[in-house]
């Protein structure tokens, strides 16, 4: 990736966005912003409680993440999100039109084992059954790339880094 973008590394939980976003970041020399910090204590608590945030909880916290990725603008960074819906993505761009969203996806049995072996994490599995009935997968019209979550942090962060290399590459001309 040749120019300073804001890359939102998105996905459900336990695709490994806190592990992958700061690896991103420091192959890209920028910033990294854990998506997480940016929840009000009320929102953990209700997802520490096993219950699923609807879309009025989720405004303010992407409302903070877009106003971060706004201000990153130019100068470039990694922010993770889990950005399940179309309508969130949209907000983020809103707030920061040149975002660019690395999807990391995977099968749900390798996910949730995942996450079964995180410690001190707020979101319990029996969410992620919930978090997978609201994904909506990047559209053809959005600037973005889909990166496969099986294999080491550096094999997923090395694929993430080809893929968009590959989307910021210049077009090959057509006759």
């Amino acid at each position: 990736m040749r120019t300073p973008h804001v890359v939102v590394v998105m996905g459900v939980a336990g695709t490994g966005k806190t592990t992958i976003g700061p690896l991103l970041a420091a192959r890209l020399g920028v910033p990294y912003a854990e998506g997480d910090d940016f929840h009000p204590q009320a929102s953990i608590a209700k997802m520490s409680a096993g219950t699923p945030l609807d879309d009025e909880d989720r405004w303010p916290w992407l409302d903070a993440i877009g106003a971060w990725a706004h201000e990153r603008t130019g100068l470039g960074g990694v922010v993770s999100s889990s950005a399940l819906k179309r309508s969130y993505r949209d907000r983020l761009r809103a707030a920061a039109p040149g975002v660019v969203f690395v999807h990391l996806a995977g099968d749900r049995e390798l996910i949730e084992n995942r996450m079964r072996q995180r410690q001190g994490h707020f979101m319990p599995t029996a969410l992620l059954d919930s978090q997978f009935a609201t994904l909506q997968p990047l559209q053809a019209d959005e600037a973005g790339v889909v990166v496969d979550v099986s294999g080491t942090p550096e094999e997923i962060t090395a694929r993430a880094m080809a893929a968009l290399d590959a989307l910021d590459a210049p077009s090959a001309p057509t006759s």
